[in-house]
């Protein structure tokens, strides 16, 4: 009996087995994707679920600004960012775009040991960071520009030379920091994609450092570094040059978010933090759908963020008062008529000041400004849907930014009030934080 049960048994798990190999015997059964753990939230960000709040004007309004009338909206789940990019955060984009430049520059004969083993189209090594060995280029590039580098006599054409030097100074030259990439825009595949003259290739936005001259999808590589002028150029009778000076390279402000930034660069961001994990994520065999892309948050999302989980409140942390109970401000703004050192800061403020709210993210009012993917239009509230609305624009223009800055009086702290500002426009006052979507309803 017992030889017969064992039988029985192998005999129907071989069933069961040619089942589940060979095919769906007929059935619909489906074909499943790989499955992964969808609970691990990227590195610095918070889960954002998915939900509904009135969107819009609460009860406060100021003569001549057009809010949006509120509105029920509904948005899915998404991460974002705790703080502002900071300078230490968006410093290391600036020093990977620098280092990809110094050694592609170099070539593989010029920098040996840069470059990981590459395959061959004709006779002629792969060139591009995809191909360089960041392990031993080192963390930041101590590698290459470290005091005894090896490299360091073959990189004088990344210095500051004849006339753009400055006696006594061997500096960098920022011009040269510029950043290349393409990606697919669903704004023109959308707009273009009954047009039988159309190719996938015309639905390509490009970022390169040859543009096709007329061609309206390639632009000029983005200039990375941040334009620290504009602590000067913001405010012309005013002494920032310690700021100038300072603000984006100093230890001190490590912590404090990054200004001086464009849209499009803040858009260039986005796109190298989300190919940095792509790559690492390739490496370790991690699925390539794991994680969406890095972007800008919408106009609307940023608000939906903002008040955390709550209906009609005016500020990020929940109350209709700018102090709290013991009399202490919540957020880094221009107090009264012009007490900008009462919240605390003079100018930013390191970007984890203040308490969080109930989404835990930081600096949500006040501080910088931020940078959101929606172009501005006053009259685009009409045309929105009451779920995940956004209104682009492929025409270059004035983008939305919201939270307000250090400079900012009280009112532009308020959830529903929004400003704008052109994209190519970098301001002392103006930061940026990303969204990564999420895949699916809640956390598993």
């Amino acid at each position: 009996m017992r030889k017969i049960y064992f039988l029985g048994f192998f005999i129907i798990c071989g069933i069961l087995a040619s089942c589940s190999k060979g095919g769906s015997q007929g059935e619909l059964v489906g074909a499943f994707n790989k499955k992964f753990k969808n609970k691990t939230i990227p590195f610095g960000m918070v889960f954002i679920p998915q939900g509904r709040t009135l969107i819009g004007m609460t009860d406060e309004d100021i003569s001549f600004y057009h809010g949006n009338p509120s509105r029920m909206t509904s948005f899915t789940a998404f991460y974002m960012d705790q703080t502002e990019i900071t300078n230490a955060e968006y410093r290391q984009f600036v020093n990977w775009v620098r280092d990809s430049i110094a050694v592609t520059s170099m070539g593989q004969a010029g920098a040996p040991g840069l470059y990981k083993p590459v395959a061959t189209t004709g006779g002629a090594p792969a060139m591009g960071p995809q191909n360089i060995d960041w392990r031993k280029v080192g963390d930041n590039g101590v590698n290459i520009w470290g005091r005894n580098s090896q490299y360091k006599a073959k990189l004088q054409n990344m210095y500051y030379a004849g006339k753009d030097a400055l006696p006594g100074k061997n500096q960098i030259d920022v011009r040269r920091l510029r950043y290349a990439y393409s990606y697919e825009s669903y704004d023109l595949a959308a707009a273009g994609r009954n047009d039988p003259n159309k190719s996938r290739q015309d639905f390509i936005e490009t970022y390169t450092d040859n543009p096709t001259p007329g061609k309206a999808n390639e632009h000029p590589s983005v200039s990375v570094y941040p334009d620290t002028m504009v602590w000067k150029i913001d405010y012309s009778y005013s002494q920032n040059d310690p700021m100038v000076k300072t603000y984006f390279n100093h230890p001190s402000y490590d912590k404090y978010p990054v200004v001086g930034v464009t849209w499009e660069q803040a858009n260039a961001f986005c796109n190298w933090r989300s190919m940095i994990y792509q790559n690492v994520a390739a490496a370790r065999k991690i699925p390539v759908n794991s994680r969406s892309d890095y972007r800008l948050p919408t106009d609307q999302e940023f608000e939906y963020a903002a008040r955390g989980g709550k209906t009609q409140t005016k500020y990020p942390w929940g109350g209709p008062y700018i102090m709290n109970v013991k009399g202490c401000l919540q957020a880094n703004f221009k107090v009264g008529r012009g007490n900008y050192s009462d919240d605390g800061g003079m100018y930013t403020v390191d970007a984890k000041s203040y308490m969080p709210n109930d989404y835990g993210l930081y600096c949500m009012a006040g501080n910088v400004a931020e940078w959101t993917s929606t172009a501005y239009n006053k009259s685009a509230t009409a045309l929105l849907l009451d779920f995940n609305p956004n209104y682009t624009n492929t025409a270059k223009g004035a983008k939305v930014v919201r939270g307000d800055s250090w400079k900012d009086i009280g009112f532009f702290l308020q959830n529903s009030v929004a400003t704008y500002e052109y994209q190519d426009k970098p301001r002392s006052y103006i930061g940026f934080r990303c969204v990564s979507d999420f895949a699916g309803s809640t956390l598993n």
